[in-house]
């Protein structure tokens, strides 16, 4: 079995034991969602107010290989991490019962803490190119929901066009990767470049175009997604 197969299979075991990361964040409450939402939204919105901008996925590159960039956001990444940690505890208490080795799973903030900062700082990079993509196309600034919700869609799904047709912000599904992956001390890193080159491809008029489109449109706004 390989190592990619073993890590597969205690995912699987940590999700049934634990009755998953993301069922496990949304048995907290709204808090822990909350504090991700306002967490994301102030980094997107930092990147907007800044002048420099990521300019391709090899910069992006760079820049994240500094691991700087989310001092100023430290309240904010403290509150999540906060409110993940004992739901990352519940994950390994309930996978202890499992055949999961017990020192993979990291239960102290410090590991939750890792995973939140380079998320977020990943984002923020994703959200300085995809806004440099559409500046670029339209002339005019980019729009802080669009970025905010393109950066979410590639963190999590990097092979998979961003979905326009509604103004969801996957939060939910952002929130049970970043807990998932700091029950087991893991970070969102490898997805990254993936994440990058995407954007690096986006069309920046095309994807203004259609958000003006729906934001014109009859349908209800909505904040996050309800998706366990």
């Amino acid at each position: 079995m390989t190592v990619t197969e073993k890590l597969s299979g205690y995912t699987t075991a940590a999700r049934s034991a634990g009755r998953g990361a993301g069922a496990a964040a949304l048995e907290s409450g709204a808090a822990l969602l909350e504090a991700v939402g306002l967490l994301v939204d102030e980094a997107v919105a930092r990147v907007l107010l800044s002048d420099a901008r990521v300019t391709s996925a090899a910069d992006g590159e760079r820049r994240l290989s500094s691991q700087t960039g989310t001092e100023d956001l430290a309240d904010k990444v403290q509150r999540v991490v906060v409110l993940a940690t004992p739901i990352v505890r519940r994950v390994a208490r309930g996978a202890k019962f499992t055949r999961l080795p017990w020192a993979m799973l990291a239960s102290s903030s410090v590991s939750v803490g890792i995973t939140v900062r380079t998320g977020v700082r990943e984002i923020q990079v994703l959200s300085s190119l995809i806004a440099h993509r559409i500046e670029q196309a339209t002339g005019e600034p980019a729009d802080h929901r669009l970025v905010e919700k393109v950066a979410v869609d590639l963190s999590l799904n990097p092979n998979r066009t961003p979905d326009l047709t509604d103004d969801r912000v996957r939060l939910v599904r952002l929130t049970r990767k970043w807990v998932l992956l700091g029950a087991f001390g893991r970070t969102t890193s490898k997805r990254a470049a993936k994440a990058l080159a995407a954007a690096d491809k986006l069309d920046g008029g095309d994807l203004a175009a259609r958000w003006n489109a729906l934001r014109h449109s009859s349908r209800p706004a909505s904040i996050a997604d309800g998706d366990a």
